[in-house]
């Protein structure tokens, strides 16, 4: 293929670690892993499934931290290296003008998303049963909450870098109020962040004989990242095992202007629960991808991943290595 682009910034103090002299695989573990634990916080249970972003010379991020009371909270945190974390132990409180939708009822696996000028945060908000919630900040201390994206059920709202058709761009996965047993990837379009629509399907599960890991319900994982060969995403996959379920991650590649139609997907996955930390917490076999840091110049990735609904991970590759994967693996 040409050269190929890759767009975001210059990161090149991101977290990285060279790929091991024994690693066959497209991406691999940091060798710190986990590099969140489960009590990094005197009141949390299990900090996963967050969301981190570049933030002037340092690193900042919302963090699902649930409590010792097991409620689902969100936390504001900060690093220098994005390895070492420092978490608010004060959660993280919306202001929302309108009382009704901003009533705290619960909030998790958050995404972070810069565009233009501020940093949006989408998370699944309780509001009559999960839905997308979604806010802006400017400075990760005051937090403004906006509509609601969508009805219930929903989670997984995952926000483009940039707009699209002159409009705001997200992906969701319709669920209902429990552990889904089902789940496709929907994309919608909004002119202002209030009012949702253009509703579009992208994903569906794979079927079983063609891609096990992926053939009970999947759902959006990182802010896509645009390269010359179309946004790259990360979806997590479920499997039904006679043990119960098994979240892994894989890629795939969506057309640049019309995001819903996708050109290549990922037969294997790229990460699956292997390691005790990912097979071992208060949900087993879970790997659940929520953010990423790259960068354009080195073609470097680094995914933050929840493990075992307990602990957050951190794994790395090449962009370019993992697009080449998505095509030659491609199932479409």
């Amino acid at each position: 293929m040409e050269k190929l682009i890759i767009k975001g910034s210059s990161l090149p103090n991101m977290p990285w670690e060279d790929r091991p002299k024994d690693c066959k695989q497209v991406m691999w573990r940091c060798s710190k892993n986990p590099i969140i634990p489960r009590d990094l916080l005197p009141t949390s249970n299990s900090i996963f499934n967050s969301a981190v972003v570049p933030f002037g010379n340092v690193y900042a991020g919302v963090f699902r931290c649930d409590d010792t009371n097991r409620r689902m909270v969100l936390h504001v945190g900060f690093s220098d290296d994005g390895v070492n974390w420092k978490i608010n132990e004060e959660p993280l409180r919306f202001q929302c003008e309108d009382d009704e939708v901003g009533e705290w009822v619960y909030g998790y696996d958050p995404r972070v998303c810069f565009i233009e000028d501020r940093y949006y945060v989408t998370w699944c908000n309780g509001y009559h049963g999960p839905t997308i919630g979604v806010a802006y900040t400017f400075d990760f201390k005051t937090f403004h909450q906006l509509e609601n994206a969508f009805l219930p059920y929903n989670r997984n709202g995952v926000l483009f870098p940039r707009k699209i058709n002159g409009r705001y761009a997200m992906l969701s996965r319709p669920s209902d109020t429990g552990h889904t047993p089902f789940g496709d990837i929907f994309y919608s379009e909004s002119p202002d962040m209030e009012f949702w629509g253009h509703h579009r399907h992208v994903m569906s599960p794979a079927p079983f004989e063609v891609s096990a890991w992926q053939c009970m319900k999947i759902g959006a994982g990182p802010i896509p990242i645009e390269t010359s060969e179309g946004w790259l995403i990360f979806h997590h996959g479920v499997l039904r095992s006679c043990n119960g379920y098994v979240y892994s991650f894989g890629s795939a590649l969506l057309d640049l202007e019309k995001p819903w139609k996708v050109t290549h997907r990922s037969g294997p996955y790229l990460i699956s629960p292997q390691m005790p930390y990912e097979c071992m917490g208060d949900v087993p076999n879970v790997c659940f991808p929520c953010a990423a840091l790259h960068d354009v110049d080195s073609g470097r990735i680094a995914i933050y991943y929840g493990c075992a609904d307990t602990v957050t991970g951190v794994a790395f590759g090449y962009i370019p290595e993992i697009i080449e994967f998505t095509k030659r693996t491609s199932i479409l």
